[in-house]
């Protein structure tokens, strides 16, 4: 594409999801202009220049198809992924995962990008969306200052922050014997939340692994520059915070027991974790104010002391850290656009879809629905039941008031139409069946699909 030249699409942020939505859009014959301010305005938290930098690990998770990012990950492949064939291409050993050579990972999805006539980059800061034309906008969790305000004023003051997830559990790992299902003074529906009650001993021990356990230390660009203390809101303490301020915190903060009687026994336990449903079908559950800081193996000993939970399957453990992300199921639609100004579509960690292929995968979600509706063709809808499908239903689940980031899980996947009892053999037939359905997505949105 000649420089200047009036794009199709724009893609601002050359990380992760904004290399993979100028692909996809180009690779269908949309003329694309990506924008990335780095290297002459470097983020907080990236060191080089390069184009799609891995700025944590270098790892992409598991790589089989029984599990869900490892699914994920051979259905981008089957759409052309810029991201994960280039990761394939670079990869280093690294047991069961997917983990790449950083400096020939960034290099190889540059190289292959830039190579394309009609994708032009621009090593530019951009501090306002563009007001006219098709615009994606990854910019990840961390844009400049001027680009989070004008993205503020664009959704209504409804971008966030801080990420401060709380965990979420398999309900099919718990032990549901010994917990009840009760709402805080009835009110609500009865199956709501699952009630784990605590004894005095229980309690304790749980207060004490909180103040005592590992905890990831703030990074920098978190913390008030006067104090070095992180800002966090009273109303959203990581647990261990509150189990800090006294042995009784905690009990008159999330586990309260007010209002909870077990109904087998008539009397309200010394303190209860409550399991909140988080998504329609209740297969994940939330541990009810449970955001924290603990290292992701101190949590996993802390929780698994709770009755019920010793053999529980995470499907995220909680996190708090400074995250910028949009409210995406009150704001966007299932492909990924501004439902208040549909030429807007945004894509990546921004999104609330946490984790390196959950950022490739709006890219690639963004960027077919920018092509498509620039070269006049219908939409395209991400078929259910597969990891692409699960990570648009994230992104849409207004079950949950206090929508967080999360990675890609099996939560929103419908059941199999036979009972197969082994988790295993279980998730690889419906994987199976997602990658059924993704190759008939893929063949319905290919390039060759796109008039000349």
């Amino acid at each position: 594409m000649s420089p200047r030249a009036v794009a199709d699409v724009t893609v601002i942020g050359g990380g992760l999801a904004g290399c993979e939505a100028a692909w996809q859009a180009a690779r269908r014959g949309a003329s694309v202009v990506l924008y990335e301010m780095r290297p002459h305005v470097r983020g907080p938290a990236h060191q080089t220049g390069m184009l799609a930098e891995l700025v944590c690990s270098n790892s992409m998770r598991g790589a089989a198809l029984e599990n869900a990012v490892g699914l994920l990950k051979e259905e981008l492949v089957r759409l052309d992924s810029l991201i994960v064939t280039s990761a394939r291409e670079t990869a280093v050993p690294a047991g069961g995962a997917l983990a790449v050579d950083r400096a020939r990972f960034g290099a190889l999805v540059e190289s292959r990008l830039t190579a394309l006539p009609n994708v032009e980059l621009r090593r530019e800061e951009i501090a306002a969306i563009p007001p006219q034309g098709t615009v994606i906008v990854a910019c990840g969790p961390l844009p400049s200052d001027p680009l989070a305000a004008a993205l503020d004023a664009l959704v209504g003051g409804r971008l966030h922050y801080y990420d401060a997830a709380a965990p979420i559990v398999a309900l099919d790992s718990i032990d549901t014997d010994v917990m009840y299902r009760k709402s805080r003074y009835d009110k609500g529906e009865g199956d709501d939340y699952l009630n784990i009650p605590l004894d005095r001993e229980t309690y304790a021990r749980f207060v004490d692994d909180l103040r005592t356990l590992p905890k990831h230390d703030p990074h920098g660009f978190e913390t008030d520059a006067a104090t070095g203390d992180v800002p966090y809101f009273e109303g959203c303490l990581p647990i261990e915070e509150m189990a800090a301020r006294g042995e009784d915190a905690l009990r008159f903060g999330p586990l309260k027991p007010v209002g909870l009687r077990d109904p087998r026994t008539g009397r309200a336990p010394y303190a209860v974790v409550q399991l909140r449903k988080e998504n329609a079908a209740g297969t994940a559950l939330n541990l009810v104010g449970f955001q924290t800081r603990l290292t992701w193996p101190a949590q996993k000993e802390a929780f698994a002391k709770l009755p019920g939970l010793a053999q529980a399957e995470w499907l995220r453990l909680g996190v708090m850290h400074r995250n910028t992300f949009i409210d995406s199921p009150r704001l966007l639609g299932p492909d990924l656009r501004l439902r208040a100004q549909p030429r807007i579509l945004f894509a990546g960690q921004i999104t609330g879809a946490e984790g390196y292929v959950e950022a490739a995968a709006c890219g690639t979600i963004a960027g077919i629905a920018a092509a498509r509706e620039r070269l006049g063709l219908p939409p395209a809808v991400v078929p259910a039941d597969t990891a692409l499908g699960a990570i648009v239903a994230h992104l849409q689940n207004t079950q949950t008031p206090d929508f967080q980031p999360a990675n890609v899980t099996w939560s929103f996947f419908s059941p199999l139409d036979e009972t197969i009892r082994d988790k295993r053999e279980r998730r690889a037939r419906m994987a199976q069946r997602a990658l059924a359905k993704i190759d008939a997505f893929a063949a319905a949105v290919a390039p060759q699909a796109v008039p000349a």
